[in-house]
């Protein structure tokens, strides 16, 4: 009988866990990042604070580097005439469609311990993620319509 508990608990334990998609792109994703380019889906000059932080030229060119086993990671922004240093933040992989293979991502910015001041987050959806790319796009309303930030990262 106990044998037969144990089973039964393992197998409960072991489908509460990760999608394989999100389980393989926690993988993939762990690592340092440098994100290269943000683009807009309108054309036209914006005055774009990303993640409440900074702006996108000060974005341009940060490392990002992210610890899956425990969600968490940081980005560095280095950029002269920008508010420099370290950024802490925690994420979460979501699976959206599971056919498709089609998730989201959360980030939430935290202090260096893992502590959220506002325990607010920002949700995005991952374009794209290979060994060597990465893109998020975040999308905001803008004068009634639909606005994409586009974040494209190279793995270093």
């Amino acid at each position: 009988m106990r044998n037969v508990i144990l089973i039964v608990f393992s197998i409960f334990m072991l489908s509460c866990g990760s999608s394989k998609t999100v389980r393989d792109s926690k993988k993939v994703i762990k690592g340092d990042w440098i994100l290269n380019s943000i683009n807009y889906s309108e054309t036209g000059t914006y005055n774009v604070t990303l993640f409440n932080d900074v702006s996108k030229s000060c974005f341009e060119g940060s490392n990002w580097q992210f610890i899956p086993n425990n969600n968490t990671g940081l980005y560095t922004v280095s950029k002269a005439g920008c508010t420099e240093g370290d950024r802490y933040f925690v994420f979460t992989i979501q699976e959206i469609d599971a056919t498709t293979g089609l998730y989201n991502f959360l980030l939430k910015p935290t202090d260096k311990k893992g502590n959220s001041e506002t325990n607010q987050g920002f949700r995005l959806k991952l374009n794209a993620l290979s060994d060597t790319n990465m893109q998020w796009q975040q999308t905001v309303m803008v004068d009634n319509k639909p606005f994409s930030i586009i974040m494209n990262f190279t793995k270093l």
